[in-house]
Order: C-alpha cells, then structure tokens, then sequence
C-alpha cells in the first residue's frame, strides 16, 4: 500500500519537475543537452536569474523507497542468461533481457520467466504483435 502511494507521488513529482538542460545547449549544437553544471562567474543560470534555465537540486528527488523501481513496482534486473532467472522473486523483480542476448537465449529466458511468473520488460516480439 506504501509502495503505490509513493509511486504515485514519483509519477505526480516527475511531471512537475523541469528539463534540466546545459547551459547554451540552443546556441551551441556540439554542446548536446546532456545536463553539465554552470561554473562561469558571470553565468545566469548558476545565480538562479529567472528565466535562464534551472539547476538540479535534491528537492526534485523521488521518495527513497521507490527509488530505482520500475513504474510497476518492481525491482529491475538485467539478465544475461537463463539461470539468472532462477533465483528471481516474481513478487520484487521484473526482468529486462540484455540487448546483446541473442534470438535462442532469449527464447528460453523468456520460457524459464513464464514458468516462474516473472514479469519479463522487453519481450521478444513476433511479426504479428505490435
């Protein structure tokens, strides 16, 4: 019952929360928009001068408990190989299968998930499925 108030609370926080942006990410293609933190001495965004952006700080956080869990509430765990799916608790984990497994690993990590009743991230999808 904590967990999906607190998941809830992450989804109402996150959609409140800015785009930090790089400083002069518009002006300066090459920069990207990749987050770096302002140092200049005369930069507007690190006084906090309205209008020019926002710094990260820890008040746009989510709540500790459900830090790092997959919006269904579950723990995710990348998995590279069939056992890896044995010692899973299908209550806590939701797996996501490593991109570089290949076509077969998959298949049968896919079959080991179904049997134990875990949740599997990103299936294998045939051409039929959208």
């Amino acid at each position: 019952m904590k967990i999906e108030r607190l998941l809830r609370l992450r989804r109402v926080l996150k959609r409140k929360k800015p785009e930090f942006l790089r400083q002069n990410w518009f002006r300066f293609p090459k920069l990207g928009e990749k987050w770096r933190r302002p140092k200049g001495r005369h930069s507007k965004v690190r006084r906090h001068e309205k209008g020019k952006g926002f710094l990260p700080k820890p008040g746009y956080r989510s709540p500790k408990e459900v830090r790092g869990l997959h919006a269904s509430g579950l723990k995710e765990v990348r998995v590279f190989t069939p056992e890896e799916v044995k010692n899973l608790d299908p209550k806590k984990h939701a797996i996501r299968i490593a991109a570089q497994v290949g076509r077969r690993k998959r298949i049968e990590i896919m079959n080991l998930a179904k049997q134990a009743g875990i949740r599997v991230l990103n299936p294998l999808r045939t051409e039929g499925e959208k």
